[in-house]
């Protein structure tokens, strides 16, 4: 074949690869990270983001922000899934771990720029990841999980920043008494945590229901508003006639036929309605519809009757009731039935709900939140699940560090002297690390308008003195003791960001080779609309950045 070249990439095939890719993804990381960075810290600002359809969502979430953005890039959705990874262990600190993702590769940069290998720089990162989460378990202070006030700041802590700081004290109480009233032996599940959401008043109205609220209302008017110490069934089924599985055809020659026909249908609802009677069920929960027959007859003998029941809210009156599911009225007993003091249908905020209250122990409860406006109310919901997430954090670890930045700050000189104890080009990378880790305190500086340097400075002034508690405080600019102020996080939290930050930034580091098969934007690969791909590859590889290839998509939102 002589000098002919053997073509092995379609013609619609794009590739970057060496330096180029690495620049190519460091870029797309960096660019997630600075789009979340504001939002860190008390001082945080808000995004405003606006999709196709003109919904809009305000919020300084990190993990919120980057699901809510159009992101395309391959690379800056890895740094995305740290966001989540964050939020699904640990409910908070999503923005520190992506933050620091970021720095991560813009340390690398600076490292590939002077010939540093990608795998010493991998090398050194994982060993600086291993001695950070070593020493953050050597300054953790012990928490127990009866240390209400603790718990309580820690609550206050995640919020501080949020929509619900104005109320974090009650909002804080409530959280760490819903988090107490789940756990069981099992451990804590906070999606026995209802958040119910309610438009009208204020914040401070907020409260919580030891018990569950069903955003349903009873089926038939006649049927008893209340009921005192009620027998609770729950019902995995519909209270109607069961249409037979296969087509069949009648022939009604007489009216006396048809009528037998209602006759028996009537009968049966009757006998569904009598074995509810007869095991001496109060209320009803059912999954399926209630024919209005069955609602005559429930009404009749002073049942209160909900249908459509979500299978969440089932398993939570289970729960807090003790109730026991039956997939068919025909296998109800006694035995099946739960408890509570009271069963009753209120008006809240102009929606009638049905409140399950004065159970004898309550696993399930549920959080009434209050606010001026649906924005208002959506941002204290992403703030209560941050808090929720920390509080269950903390009692299963007990375990915290001081926070305002301090960690960071330890961290980041006691990785200095570990370099300094290790050969090779591996140390730079370690030193890279130590510096990044710093964003985190310089951030919360510029984000309050302080002065990022002088701020740093005396971080690692108190460091160096050995105040493993000193922090920044963005309100006032002074370097403080965080534990005297009651300002923690979980130490799963800090832990976490810095294994999943690593971990992204290793593997987009380990990258000298990106290969997209896809013709020009808005072409296809194939016949699938599922295969459609950007420009030049994922997020608009061939073009450079191709605009983070969907990373503007919020408009100029960020």
């Amino acid at each position: 074949m002589g000098n002919q070249p053997l073509i092995v990439l379609s013609e619609e095939s794009q590739r970057t690869s060496g330096k180029d890719a690495q620049s190519m993804n460091i870029t797309a990381g960096k660019a997630v990270a600075e789009a979340v960075r504001t939002t860190l810290g008390p001082k945080g600002m808000d995004k405003m983001l606006v999709d196709s359809t003109g919904s809009v969502v305000v919020t300084n979430d990190g993990v919120t922000i980057l699901k809510e953005m159009d992101i395309d890039h391959p690379a800056a959705n890895m740094i995305v899934e740290v966001a989540e990874t964050q939020e699904d262990e640990v409910g908070d600190g999503t923005t520190s771990a992506v933050v620091v993702s970021g720095e991560l590769l813009k340390r690398a940069e600076d490292l590939l720029e002077q010939d540093i290998h990608a795998s010493t720089l991998a090398k050194g990162y994982r060993q600086a990841a291993e001695e950070a989460t070593a020493a953050l378990e050597e300054i953790a202070i012990e928490v127990d999980e009866d240390d209400t006030e603790i718990l309580t700041q820690i609550a206050a802590t995640a919020m501080t920043g949020k929509g619900a700081e104005n109320a974090k004290d009650l909002l804080s109480d409530l959280v760490v008494d819903a988090v107490r009233t789940v756990a069981d032996d099992d451990g804590i599940d906070t999606d026995n945590v209802k958040v119910e959401k309610v438009v009208g008043g204020s914040i401070d109205e907020s409260e919580l229901v030891e018990g569950v609220i069903v955003d349903k209302e009873r089926v038939s008017e006649n049927m008893p508003y209340f009921v005192e110490d009620a027998s609770v069934a729950i019902v995995d089924d519909a209270l109607e006639i069961k249409e037979t599985e296969i087509d069949a055809e009648v022939n009604v020659t007489d009216p006396d036929q048809l009528q037998q026909f209602l006759d028996q249908e009537e009968a049966q609802l009757r006998e569904m309605v009598d074995e509810l009677v007869d095991v001496g069920a109060d209320v009803v929960f059912v999954d399926g519809g209630i024919d209005d027959m069955a609602q005559h007859y429930l009404a009749q003998e002073g049942i209160l009757a909900v249908r459509r029941v979500k299978s969440s809210d089932a398993s939570r009156i289970a729960r807090s009731t003790g109730a026991t599911p039956v997939s068919s009225v025909d296998d109800i007993t006694e035995d099946d039935l739960g408890f509570a003091g009271n069963v009753a249908q209120r008006d809240v905020g102009g929606d009638q709900r049905i409140f399950v209250e004065d159970v004898e122990d309550a696993k399930a409860v549920t959080l009434i939140l209050r606010g001026g406006t649906e924005h208002v109310i959506d941002e204290v919901d992403r703030a209560i699940e941050d808090s929720l997430g920390v509080v269950r954090t903390t009692i299963e670890d007990g375990k915290v560090l001081a926070g305002g930045g301090a960690p960071e700050t330890e961290l980041s000189l006691a990785l200095r002297d570990y370099a300094d104890s290790v050969g090779g080009r591996e140390q730079l990378a370690i030193e890279a690390f130590a510096d990044a880790l710093e964003v985190v305190p310089r951030t919360l500086a510029e984000n309050a308008g302080l002065d990022p340097i002088d701020s740093l400075v005396e971080l690692r002034s108190e460091h160096d003195a050995e105040e493993t508690g000193a922090g920044l405080d963005a309100y006032t600019g002074d370097v403080i003791d965080m534990e005297g102020e009651g300002v923690y996080e979980p130490l799963r939290v800090k832990t976490q960001a810095i294994e999943s930050a690593t971990e992204a930034a290793v593997m987009l580091l380990r990258i000298d080779d990106v290969i997209a098969a896809g013709e020009l934007k808005g072409g296809k690969t194939g016949d699938d609309d599922d295969d459609d791909m950007p420009a030049g590859g994922p997020g608009g590889m061939g073009g450079g950045m191709g605009g983070m290839g969907g990373m503007g998509g919020m408009g100029g939102a960020m």
